[in-house]
């Protein structure tokens, strides 16, 4: 199943996708926030253009476990991103995604600006590549 994972942000919403197989989240594209509907419009039309089958938003939880304010305004993002397209949208825990972004992107070999203008996306295919791992795959049967 092809996913859009998605860091959603006040200023840069940022998006990955992951292949078909659903095994591997890689950075995507990075929307700039303008309003909600437009913002939404944009998601939409990148997943229809990557065949994408449903979204994983990013969800920032609080010490205790109960989502922040930045987590309930994703719960917020994430029904609506569910009614704009139709397709289904699940939460995951996004605690760490941005370190674990710069970290890979430092790995890599990124200049600082590269590092800076790709933080969003790497950090949404940090979200999604979490839920990937965490998602049990049906595996073939037979043979």
């Amino acid at each position: 199943m092809r996913l859009i994972g998605i860091d959603p942000g006040d200023k840069y919403i940022g998006l990955a996708i992951c292949d078909a197989n659903g095994t591997a989240a890689r950075p995507l594209d990075t929307v700039i926030h303008q309003s909600r509907a437009v913002d939404l419009a944009a998601i939409v039309a990148i997943a229809q253009a990557q065949e994408a089958e449903g979204f994983v938003v990013g969800l920032a939880l609080g010490n205790d476990g109960a989502p922040s304010p930045q987590g309930r305004a994703a719960e917020r993002f994430a029904e609506a991103l569910r009614e704009a397209s139709g397709l289904p949208v699940w939460l995951q825990d996004e605690w760490g995604s941005s370190r674990e972004a710069m970290t890979l992107m430092i790995q890599a070999g990124k200049r600082r600006r590269s590092r800076r203008e790709q933080h969003h996306a790497a950090a949404a295919a940090a979200i999604l590549q979490s839920y990937l791992d965490a998602t049990p795959r049906e595996t073939p049967q037979g043979k």
